[in-house]
């Protein structure tokens, strides 16, 4: 099974219900990382204002903030290789990433 990493740009949660207007896309983006870990995908994210050795521990992630600046965030890396930056993928797109089709992990 794939490993999914997002590292988020710096915000007070990523749920998408804090502060004074609800943020659909991460709203949506939550649900569809729960999904994605109820289909058994190990699914990890990191916030740099409360998991900063996890960016900077990631060569790619530094690498990419370093050549692209803070605008690339979120990126979505999957078994430690970055696919997408600058934008969140909607719940197909994961599924996509992560290997599954109809909710089944694909065997090729």
């Amino acid at each position: 099974m794939k490993k999914i990493e997002i590292f988020d740009p710096p915000m007070c949660c990523s749920s998408g219900v804090c502060g004074p207007k609800v943020d659909k896309t991460l709203v949506d983006f939550s649900a569809a990382l729960a999904w994605l870990r109820a289909q058994g995908v190990e699914v990890q994210r990191y916030n740099p204002t409360q998991q900063y050795e996890a960016f900077a521990g990631n060569a790619a992630v530094v690498q990419m903030v370093n050549d692209n600046g803070p605008g690339c965030l979120p990126l979505i890396l999957v078994d430690g290789k970055v696919v997408r930056d600058g934008g969140y993928p909607t719940k197909e797109e994961l599924a996509v990433l992560a290997g599954i089709e109809n909710g089944k992990e694909e065997t090729t």
